[in-house]
């Protein structure tokens, strides 16, 4: 018996579905940062890991080639390695 939510992973949409919470996260977080002030970049960078994280998670649940799911993985990482530079550069 197949669950009734096992079609919704399989065809990708649930990636779709946070993706989409993500990008109203964005929005609304850099409308408040931008009013309070401080810096939306810092944010961005953390929030692209994870957009390419999700990326490579989607090509893979709905069979795609290996090669799309490296490149996403690797630009998850230079986002990633970006954030902690940022993060250490901003340590004093």
């Amino acid at each position: 018996m197949r669950w009734p939510l096992s079609a919704f992973f399989a065809s990708g949409h649930v990636v779709d579905a946070l993706l989409l919470l993500m990008a109203a996260e964005a929005a609304a977080v850099a409308w408040i940062w931008r009013r309070r002030g401080r810096p939306v970049a810092p944010y961005l960078r953390t929030l692209a890991a994870g957009v390419f994280l999700l990326l490579a998670l989607r090509v893979a649940l709905t069979g795609g080639d290996w090669p799309w799911i490296a490149l996403a993985l690797a630009a998850g990482g230079i986002a990633h390695a970006a954030d902690l530079r940022g993060r250490w550069t901003a340590v004093p």
